[in-house]
This record gives structure tokens, sequence and C-alpha cells, in this order.
């Protein structure tokens, strides 16, 4: 049966999007794997799935397959990606849209500008939540990897990551220590790993190695993890421009109690269908 999937991206962080609400997806593990090849298949970071909702609190549920096959709890560049795809394709006439997640409610608003802002539920600190093997919660920790011990901080955003401040994203050692990280002992669910260079209290550049799929140009999520992180280390304001490799994402976090909100574009690629 033919399935029909529209190309998007988010800042270069590239997803297929799937409309599960009238056609069935019956992929497996090893089918996703070989379409996110990008010499043998159509290639993608991550695979979207709009759902019929599971909650009288949202219109749909969103879920995310990275390229790895793997399915995970949350991707803001991909939420940017299916409120615009639900809009385009007239799945809702509203600009404010609330989506299911296997991490909990989100509510995504569709600007007149283009953009959209994202609106998350509140991070978790708490080392359990996580999840990360630690003792207490703390704002930073010092993590053994690569026979060198690194200071991080540790957060869930919907999905884990770690944050390590660098000198210069552009010499971080994301190839060398990313990989270590994402698959340390410390973290049993795997991890993503943000490089963050704080350039003024209103700014960063950002690199991200996501778990699952390897450096990607832009993560959501990993924006949002590192503002928050530097905001409880007391390097940066509530309202931060970050730069990423495929361009800019705005984030605000304005105390412990709040959600975070992080707004940046999504774009529309071509339009497919998989025999």
């Amino acid at each position: 049966m033919p399935l029909n999937f529209t190309k998007m991206h988010g800042l270069g962080n590239d997803f297929i999007v799937i409309n599960a609400l009238d056609q069935p997806l019956l992929l497996t593990r090893q089918e996703i794997q070989r379409l996110s090849h990008r010499k043998f298949g159509i290639g993608f970071d991550q695979l979207l799935v709009v759902e019929p909702a599971t909650s009288s609190d949202a219109e749909f549920n969103y879920r995310i397959f990275n390229s790895d096959g793997g399915e995970v709890e949350n991707c803001g560049n991909g939420a940017r990606c299916f409120a615009r795809f639900v809009i385009d394709k007239g799945l809702t006439t509203n600009h404010e849209i609330s989506v299911s997640t296997s991490a909990g409610l989100m509510r995504l608003t569709a600007r007149d500008d283009g953009l959209v802002t994202v609106r998350m539920e509140r991070p978790q600190f708490t080392p359990s939540k996580v999840p990360f093997l630690a003792e207490r919660e703390a704002d930073s920790y010092q993590i053994d990897v690569g026979g060198q011990t690194i200071d991080a901080g540790v957060v869930a955003v919907g999905n884990p990551h770690v944050v390590t401040t660098v000198e210069a994203t552009a010499t971080a050692p994301v190839d060398h220590l990313g990989p270590l990280l994402e698959s340390h002992a410390r973290f049993p669910a795997r991890v993503n790993v943000g490089f963050m260079q704080v350039d003024t209290r209103k700014e960063i550049h950002l690199r991200v190695y996501e778990r699952g799929v390897g450096e990607t140009m832009a993560c959501g999520t990993g924006a949002c993890a590192a503002v928050v992180v530097g905001i409880k280390q007391g390097l940066l304001d509530t309202e931060v421009l970050v730069h990423l490799t495929g361009g800019d994402l705005w984030v605000n976090w304005s105390n412990e109690e709040a959600p975070i909100m992080m707004t940046g574009p999504s774009e529309t690629v071509f339009e497919g269908r998989l025999e």
C-alpha cells in the first residue's frame, strides 16, 4: 500500500512527516533505518507521525522515531514542523494546537510571521527523572568520560540532555565526546549531548550530538536544555538567542515553575510516496 509523506526541516534538522490519521503506519525499525539512509533511502534525522489524539486535552498524538529506528519522547524542531504540517494539510483550522506525546502535553502556536512557538512542560532536574545516576540533584556534575573529567548540567525537557560549556563550538570535541556521552553508563536511557559556547547572557552558540542520530544541524530540545542549564548555572538571562549550525532559535524560561517557550521556523521541502 502506498504511504504518503512530506519532507520538512527545522533549521536543517530534517524529517519525514506521515499522516497516520487515515493511513496505517506499519514500518519496522529496520525499514525506518533504511528510509533514513542518505544514500539508499530518503534521508532524515527523524520520522514524525500524526496520530489521533489519545486524550481529551489534545487534537493529535505526536510520535517521533530517530533515524536508528528507535522511538523517542520529544523533538522540538519536529514539533514546529508538526504544527505547520497539520495546518497546511487542512487537518486543523486552529493556530493554537495541543498535541499529546509520551512525555506529556505540548502546545504549538503557528504565528502570523511564519514562525512556530512550542510551549513545553517544565524542565526536570531530578536525576531519576532524566534519568541520570547521581546521589543528589546539582546544577553541575563531574562526569568521567574519554579519559577526562568534564563539568556538565543534566536536564530532561521531555527527553534527556547533558550540556557542557566549551570555549568555542567550532573546536568542541563533538565527534569524540558526543558518542561517548550518549551511551555513558550514568545515562540508562542514553542522552542527547549539547556543547554550549556562552557569548553573552542573552546569546549562545550550540552544537548537539543527538541520541540515535549523531550531530544534527539543529536541535530544538537541545536549545531548550542548554538555556535552562545556563540559567540554573547563573550564566544566562531568561530569554536567549541560540545560534545553531542550521540557524537561530529563541528560547524563554522565566522561572522554575514556568514552561519553556521555544520559537523558530519550519519549512516543507517536498512531497513523496513510499510504495
